[in-house]
Formats: structure tokens, C-alpha cells, sequence
């Protein structure tokens, strides 16, 4: 299966764990990794290149940290450029219906915290609705998130180990993804 994984990163080369990520993935001929802050230095997407982007591919994953409960900027800057209406949906629409589209995170607070009793009150997987909602409106199918958290702690090994899992998640087939949460 041909899979995009749209990073948004805004200082990927300071990143040490979505950096090994895309080390890992680039490795993979079957797997685009696409920098939208490498690619788009300056905000301006080119909407027709990234709609023949998605079209190409049957998975795609948005990589990025978790900002704010949110994406970063130029990600949902991305998603209101490229996700038009006449290509994601509405008529003459509907080039993601049938894709599969999912998200693999970063974040500085543990596990514990994205908990309904946790710090942040919320899980990751109620964080990320907006991406589910934004998934089954253009008719893609939604798979459950990747997290690795508490990513200041994070060891060589469990690094080596996240690399490792987040390929399983990206190559497994949509009905065996299942949410998967790393770190403390």
C-alpha cells in the first residue's frame, strides 16, 4: 500500500523524535514523506501539487507535535487550502473516499496526563476528533492515532522502539490498527 505521511514539523531538524521517525520511514520505498514546512518555507501551498499527492496514495498519516490541543499552523493552514470542495467532497468531489487517513503525534506531557483524570483532561484520541470528523466527512476511513509521549524523556531505546512500532502502524492493514500510546 502506497502511504503519504505529511509531516508538519516546524523545526523538524531540532526534533529528535519526529527527525528518527522520518529517518525510519525514508527508508521505505512504498512511503512519501512529505515536509510541508520544508516544502512551504513561507505558507504558500501549492494546492494542485498536494491534491496529486493524496490522489497518488491509498494511506495517508499527518506527523507532527502536538501544539496547543492542535496541530501546527501550517497543517491546518494545508488542510483548508488543499481539502476544497470539487476534490474532497461536494460534487464532482470525493478523491479521498475509500483512502485511509491517520495521525501520529508527539507530545511533551505523559501519557497519564491526556487521561479524562489526567492534567490535560482529555485523551488524545478525543484531541484528535476534529481529524476523525474531517476523515469521515470526505468519505476516507479513520484509523486510531500513534502517540509517543513525554518526549523529553524519552531514551535512545524507546526511541529505537517508537521507530519501530510507528512502521507497524503505518504498514498495518486498517483493521488491525489499533491506538497505540508510548511514553510515560
Amino acid at each position: 500500500m502506497k502511504t503519504l505521511i505529511i509531516v508538519a514539523h516546524p523545526d523538524l531538524a531540532s526534533s529528535r523524535i519526529n527527525q528518527a521517525w522520518v529517518q525510519e520511514l525514508q527508508q521505505h520505498d512504498h512511503i512519501t514523506v512529505h515536509d510541508l514546512y520544508r516544502q512551504y518555507p513561507k505558507g504558500t501551498i501549492n494546492e494542485s501539487h498536494e491534491q496529486l499527492l493524496l490522489e497518488q496514495h491509498e494511506r495517508i498519516i499527518f506527523q507532527f507535535p502536538l501544539y496547543w490541543y492542535s496541530s501546527p499552523p501550517l497543517l491546518k493552514w494545508w488542510f483548508d487550502t488543499v481539502l476544497q470542495a470539487g476534490f474532497a467532497y461536494g460534487p464532482d468531489g470525493g478523491k479521498l473516499q475509500g483512502k485511509q487517513i491517520g495521525a501520529a503525534v508527539s507530545t511533551f506531557g505523559t501519557a497519564e496526563s491526556y487521561q479524562s483524570a489526567g492534567t490535560n483532561r482529555f485523551t488524545i484520541e478525543e484531541l484528535l476528533r476534529p481529524l476523525e470528523a474531517l476523515a469521515r466527512y470526505v468519505g476516507a476511513d479513520y484509523l486510531p492515532p500513534y502517540s509517543l509521549h513525554d518526549v523529553s524523556h524519552v531514551t535512545d531505546e524507546q526511541l529505537e522502539h517508537s521507530q519501530s512500532q510507528y512502521l507497524l502502524y503505518v504498514n498495518a492493514p486498517a483493521e488491525q490498527t489499533e491506538v497505540q500510546q508510548f511514553g510515560s
